[in-house]
């Protein structure tokens, strides 16, 4: 039976180029504040310091926008990774799972590190009026460290949903057809 190459669409097409751009997003989100945001807090007197990160979690945890980013990029990966399973793309299927399991150590490390922190500093109040900015230091060591884990780990799950886009867009599926493409052409005695 002849092969032919499978169209990269439907669900599963759909499903993994979301996924994709939702984590190239938020890893783009993570490196920003690796690479700026808390290098550039960090030349702040630690008022200044706190002030400003409570300023940024309250934008970001006010943001639709973002919550739906930020959970959708995991049921995005989840449902491209069954979907693909479920048509016999098992390459495809382990490569967005793989993505999963890389964007569920980000929520843990979020929930487990970074949201901490950020109660803990929405629960202090005033923070020119802190006696002990020791929570500019976990800020500045724990949640950094945390913030750059989540981007290697975003990125890596990025590198994975490419892959398995690509491999969406080149699998084959075997054709009902029963005849050949082409007749075979008679040999003539001489």
């Amino acid at each position: 039976m002849p092969v032919e190459p499978r169209r990269p669409g439907g669900a599963a097409g759909v499903l993994l180029t979301v996924a994709c751009v939702a984590m190239g997003l938020l890893s783009g989100l993570f490196y920003a504040y690796d690479l700026s945001v808390m290098p550039g807090l960090s030349r702040l007197d630690d008022a200044a310091y706190l002030t400003a990160m409570r300023n940024f979690n309250d934008a970001i945890d006010n943001s639709g926008p973002f919550a739906v980013l930020f959970l959708g990029a995991l049921a995005a990966t989840v449902c491209a990774a069954v979907a693909e399973h479920r048509r016999g793309r098992r390459a495809a299927a382990a490569w967005a799972a793989g993505a999963g399991v890389l964007y569920l150590a980000v929520l843990v490390l979020t929930v487990a590190v970074n949201l901490p922190l950020n109660g803990e500093l929405a629960r202090l109040g005033d923070p020119a009026k802190i006696a002990d900015p020791s929570l500019a230091d976990r800020f500045k060591g724990a949640w950094s460290a945390a913030n750059l884990a989540r981007t290697v780990l975003t990125t890596a799950a990025v590198v994975c949903l490419a892959q398995a886009l690509r491999l969406h867009g080149t699998a084959t599926t075997t054709s009902p057809r029963t005849e050949p493409l082409s007749r075979p052409v008679p040999h003539r005695a001489s």
